[in-house]
C-alpha cells in the first residue's frame, strides 16, 4: 500500500511467518517493517520490529530498530519494545533505548518519544549521553534527532575525562566534573555547554561555583572523514572536542584554589594560559599567595 503525504511516500512491508488473531489487537504478526522515501526517492528512515501487534491506532512492536538517513551521517535507534502511532506517525520507545550517530555520539534512556516531522526526541526519564571523552547525563532531555542539540533538564553530571597521550590510558585522576541542578544546553557544533542553577566545576587543583556557566571547547582537529563508515572512528574540522578552552561563570561566584577562596559577580577561566580574571566586586581570602599567580582581577 502506498499513500503521499508531506512530501513523503510511506510503505508497508508486512512479513508474515505465522500470523494469529491476538486477543487485545486485531492482527498479530512477525517481522513488521515501515519505511519512508523523500521525493527524490531516497529512502529517508524505516522502523522494523520482530513481533508487531496491530491495533486500530497504533502498532505494537518489539525488538525495534529504526534508522534515520542523512546527507552527513545515519542515526540508529533500537529498543525492546515501542509504540508506532498510525495517525501522527510518532514513536514511543520502552526499555534499553539506545540511539547512535555515526558521528559517534550515543544517548542511552529507559523510553524515549521520537517525532519523526519535527525530527525531535524527548524523554522524562534519566540520559546518558556519551561523545568522544565527554559524558552527559541527567533527568529529561529534548534534542535533534542527530544529537547535535541536546537540553538535559536537571539533575546534570557532566565528565570530561583527560584524552589519552601517546598510545597511554588516560588518567581519571585528571577529569573534570561539572554539576548542576537545573537545565544543561549543549550545542555540538557551537562547541559551548551552558549549564544553569548551582553549577560547579570541580578539578583535581581547583573548584567553581556559580548560578550560571558557558564552557566552550576545542573543536576537533582531526581531518574530516571520507565516508560515513569512517566516521564512526574520526570527527570532522569543527565537532566538539572534549578539551575545555573557556569557562565564563556567572552570578555568586566562588573559586576555589588551594586554601584560598575568591568571590565575585563573574569570572573567566582561560585553559591557555591557566589564568582566572574575576570581575564585579571581587573579594578574596588568601591563606597562600603560591595560589593565585595565575590570577587576574578587573573591576
Amino acid at each position: 500500500m502506498r499513500l503521499k503525504k508531506q512530501g513523503l511516500v510511506f510503505i508497508f512491508v508486512f512479513f508474515i511467518c505465522a500470523a494469529s488473531a491476538a486477543q487485545d489487537s486485531d492482527q498479530q504478526i512477525s517481522e513488521f517493517s515501515l519505511s519512508g522515501y523523500g521525493e527524490k526517492g531516497a529512502k529517508a528512515w524505516d522502523l522494523a520490529g520482530k513481533t508487531a501487534d496491530i491495533f486500530t491506532d497504533v502498532v505494537r512492536l518489539q525488538s525495534v530498530i529504526g534508522n534515520l538517513y542523512g546527507k552527513e551521517e545515519d542515526i540508529k535507534l533500537t529498543a525492546d519494545s515501542g509504540d508506532f502511532n498510525k495517525t501522527d506517525g510518532k514513536v514511543h520507545l520502552e526499555k534499553n533505548v539506545v540511539i547512535t550517530t555515526t558521528t559517534g555520539t550515543k544517548l542511552t534512556t529507559d523510553s524515549l518519544d521520537w517525532d519523526r516531522r519535527g525530527q525531535v526526541v524527548t524523554t522524562k526519564d534519566y540520559v546518558n549521553i556519551q561523545r568522544q571523552n565527554l559524558v552527559a547525563s541527567g533527568k529529561g532531555a529534548v534534542g535533534q534527532m542527530g544529537l547535535k542539540q541536546v537540553s538535559l533538564q536537571k539533575d546534570v553530571q557532566v565528565d570530561i575525562l583527560p584524552e589519552a597521550k601517546e598510545g597511554k590510558a588516560p588518567d581519571l585522576n585528571d577529569k573534570t566534573v561539572i554539576t548542576c541542578d537545573g537545565q544543561l544546553e549543549i550545542d555540538y557544533d557551537k562547541n559551548v555547554a551552558v549549564f544553569k542553577d548551582n553549577v560547579k566545576v570541580e578539578r583535581p587543583d581547583s573548584t567553581i561555583y556559580s548560578d550560571r556557566m558557558d564552557v566552550y571547547f576545542i573543536p576537533s582537529d582531526k581531518k574530516a572523514p571520507e565516508s560515513k563508515e569512517s566516521a564512526q572512528s574520526n570527527t570532522s574540522p569543527g565537532v566538539m572536542g572534549s578539551n575545555i578552552d573557556k569557562i565564563f561563570a556567572k552570578g555568586n561566584v566562588k573559586v576555589l584554589k588551594g586554601e584560598n577562596i575568591t568571590y565575585s559577580d563573574t569570572a573567566t577561566y582561560t585553559s591557555g594560559d591557566k589564568k582566572v580574571v574575576l570581575t564585579g566586586r571581587p573579594k578574596l581570602i588568601i591563606y597562600s599567595t603560591e595560589d593565585l599567580k595565575s590570577a587576574s582581577f578587573g573591576n
